[in-house]
């Protein structure tokens, strides 16, 4: 039988997921009774985690119900995203809603003064909350090892320690952060790759949410993503699953900026949209990708074919993964939004082509991901509210 100190964190998962449940909602969901559920509660409120709200009928005879949510003074957990040229960070409570957002713009030379920019930032935000910020996540364009050293090749970034993102005194507990002279512990400073972490997101709070195996995949740059299983991130043996931009979906022809050929993510960026155009390498493949994306929408026909063509290698390339993987469902990030607006005929054509046959009575939908730019900011938090839990 589980104990009542057991169903804190039970609990406290429940009302995060679905802010405003009842008691009943609760006791019914854990299946508790009523007096371990109240037990609870009580303790959840007084140790400043949950509050109740005012009584309220919701419609129906007996006692009015009070809905639980996040409490005024309760813990909070700074997530941060880094971007090819901009950062944001925010402060979020239980519950996933932000109380505080700030951000700002970099060139992308120079690692140390981004990553002092979020430090800034996060140091004035937990002085504003002195004493609440349990953890730390960040979301970063790159490759992460170890936990916390990025490799970010489009951004000229190597070897980069993230741990510098945050301030010191927020980590020992001598300062202005958690005010409990212990610190914040190290598995509490999550960071990862953005598009890893936008699964996430999008398993916790957006279209993938109750997806038994959701497939996401993020184009941008290049293309990244990763497996969700009941909505817990699958990581692999050094945390670095998910570069489904380097399987060998592309022409082989083509040298991937990795040091392979054929990679996926060739077929699907800035450069291949110029290649099917005639046109130089761009620059900034984003940017000249959102070009070709406008150019097409508006009824260009060399630009619609390029799309087209990115759109049938993105459906193959998903068709592929969702036969291997097995995954009930695939999101779509970033470019693939737009790329799904502008072909989606043939987008969806080429993944049901390439689906195996038993699936094809009942594919797996392709939905567009729900977060938008927010999804990498929403996973990096949830990742770290899924390692406090176990110590509340």
């Amino acid at each position: 039988m589980t104990t009542g100190a057991a169903r804190g964190p039970q609990l406290l998962r429940l009302v995060h997921a679905s802010p405003g449940l009842t008691r009943a909602e609760v006791a019914h969901a854990l299946g508790a009774s009523t007096g371990t559920t109240t037990e609870v509660v009580t303790r959840l409120v007084a140790e400043h985690l949950l509050q109740e709200g005012a009584p309220t009928s919701g419609g129906r005879r007996g006692r009015p119900t009070r809905p639980l949510s996040a409490h005024p003074q309760g813990p909070l957990v700074l997530a941060a995203v880094v971007s090819h040229e901009s950062w944001r960070l925010q402060a979020v409570q239980l519950g996933g809603t932000p109380v505080a957002a700030t951000g700002g713009h970099h060139d992308g030379t120079d690692p140390a003064r981004v990553l002092a920019a979020v430090r800034d930032a996060a140091r004035r935000t937990a002085r504003r909350f002195p004493g609440r910020v349990r953890g730390c996540g960040l979301a970063v364009p790159g490759l992460v090892t170890d936990g916390h050293r990025l490799h970010a090749p489009l951004l000229g970034w190597s070897d980069v320690d993230l741990r510098r993102a945050w301030p010191r005194d927020l980590l020992d507990g001598t300062g202005t952060g958690t005010g409990t002279g212990t610190g914040i512990d190290g598995d509490l400073l999550v960071a990862g790759n953005d598009a890893r972490l936008a699964a996430v997101g999008e398993s916790a709070r957006g279209a993938a949410v109750g997806a038994r195996a959701a497939l996401h995949l993020h184009l941008d740059a290049g293309l990244g993503g990763a497996l969700t299983a009941g909505g817990v991130l699958v990581d692999g043996a050094r945390g670095t699953a998910g570069e489904f931009g380097h399987l060998p979906f592309g022409d082989p022809a083509v040298r991937c900026g990795c040091g392979a050929g054929g990679c996926w993510g060739t077929a699907l960026d800035g450069a291949a949209l110029a290649r099917a155009l005639g046109e130089p390498v761009p620059r900034d493949p984003v940017a000249s990708s959102h070009r070709v994306l406008d150019r097409a929408a508006a009824g260009e026909a060399g630009a619609g074919a390029a799309v087209r063509g990115v759109a049938a290698a993105l459906g193959r390339g998903a068709a592929g993964l969702v036969n291997a993987l097995d995954a009930d469902l695939v999101t779509l990030g970033g470019l693939g939004v737009r790329v799904a607006e502008v072909a989606g005929d043939v987008l969806q054509e080429s993944y049901r082509a390439g689906l195996m046959a038993f699936r094809r009575a009942d594919p797996p939908p392709v939905r567009a991901a729900a977060l938008g730019e927010d999804g990498p900011l929403t996973g990096a938090a949830e990742l770290v509210w899924s390692r406090l839990w176990p110590r509340c």
